[in-house]
């Protein structure tokens, strides 16, 4: 072998081995802001010092510099519950998951809260939306449970002025009591032109595009399924190729049994995780500019760290949150039950 290629192989080994030693010592710091009567799911990240929201009780907000803004909106008379919040660079959008669902865009730059506006509006028995994103400026999208024999997606291509449903002719059908967990907004995870939507209790499923939501395909999972509460409850990608989808049983959180797969084929084909912690997760989202060997998961049960893609998790800390965001590779904000925290990784 080569005198230099054999010292900087060397050297690459001794600094991955030295980086793995003092990531498997993380630790995170909490600053908390905390609310009353507020289940808060959704939080979009809007700049390094804006974090957006949207929760129960019709409650949505921002906080911009430590400052909390709060404010509520009301349909017929009616208190909106917000699961779905998305941010496009110009304009938030935040959708209410029960009949009738409703979708509001709303300035973010406007010092005032009060200037939602509503762009779509669906009525039926049976609506419930789960998760919303965006691809680009222009286009975005937002799944939820089906209506009749596929699931609800509706999409924009024009910045989310104008939102039209899709035709269950471009989707696969829906098997029945197949639906999705509204748990964090992370039913969606957009890629380029591709996404991928996912789903639980009957039959765990990974539907996806390569073409911004008009044609779907789907993929069959090892992840737990079967039962009322059991599923995948979230997915992210890394890039077009390599994703995670986490869950497991609601009802049995401890359970690590088929609770959480891999993709590298872009979630045509999925790979389960060997049984070890973490059990039931609600998010998992990558550690941005870590190539993809570093994941952060949360739940109700505590916040787990992955250093090696997924294979393997230690859990870091015992406070429970529903979904999680990132600034920077250090730094994400999380959302629970009455609260919201800016997490620091050290």
């Amino acid at each position: 072998m080569n005198r230099f290629l054999s010292i900087t192989i060397c050297f690459l080994l001794v600094s991955l081995q030295f980086y793995a030693q003092n990531k498997e010592n993380v630790s995170v710091k909490l600053e908390e802001f905390n609310f009353k009567n507020t289940s808060i799911r959704a939080i979009e990240v809007v700049n390094d010092s804006t974090v957006w929201f949207a929760g129960s009780n019709g409650r949505f907000g921002r906080i911009i510099n430590g400052k909390i803004q709060l404010d509520s909106i009301k349909y017929d008379n009616k208190l909106l519950n917000f699961r779905s919040i998305a941010f496009n660079g110009k304009y938030i959008f935040i959708l209410s998951i029960e009949d009738p669902a409703v979708l509001y865009r709303i300035d973010p730059f406007d010092e005032e809260l009060n200037n939602a506006e509503a762009v779509y509006q669906e009525g039926h028995p049976n609506i419930f939306y789960d998760s919303m994103t965006f691809f680009d400026s222009k286009n975005g999208i937002a799944m939820g449970d089906p209506v009749d024999k596929c699931l609800s997606v509706i999409l924009t291509k024009d910045g989310g002025n104008s939102w039209q449903k899709l035709d269950c002719n471009n989707l696969p059908d829906i098997i029945k009591d197949e639906a999705a967990f509204a748990a964090s907004n992370t039913n969606l995870s957009v890629y380029g032109k591709n996404a991928w939507m996912v789903t639980g209790g009957k039959n765990a499923r990974v539907f996806y595009t390569n073409n911004y939501g008009k044609k779907w395909k789907v993929a069959e999972t090892p992840i737990i399924q079967g039962g009322k509460m059991t599923g995948i409850y979230t997915v992210d990608f890394y890039d077009k190729n390599y994703g995670i989808i986490m869950g497991g049983n609601w009802e049995e959180k401890s359970d690590t049994q088929k609770s959480k797969a891999i993709t590298t084929d872009g979630g045509r084909s999925w790979k389960l995780i060997p049984n070890q912690q973490p059990g039931y997760i609600s998010c998992v989202q990558y550690v941005p500019n870590t190539q993809g060997r570093e994941i952060i998961a949360v739940s109700s049960e505590g916040i787990y760290f992955s250093l090696n893609k997924g294979n393997s998790w230690k859990k870091i800390s015992d406070k429970g949150f529903y979904s999680i965001r990132f600034i920077n590779k250090e730094t994400a904000w999380l959302s629970g039950h009455n609260i919201i925290a800016k997490m620091q990784l050290q």
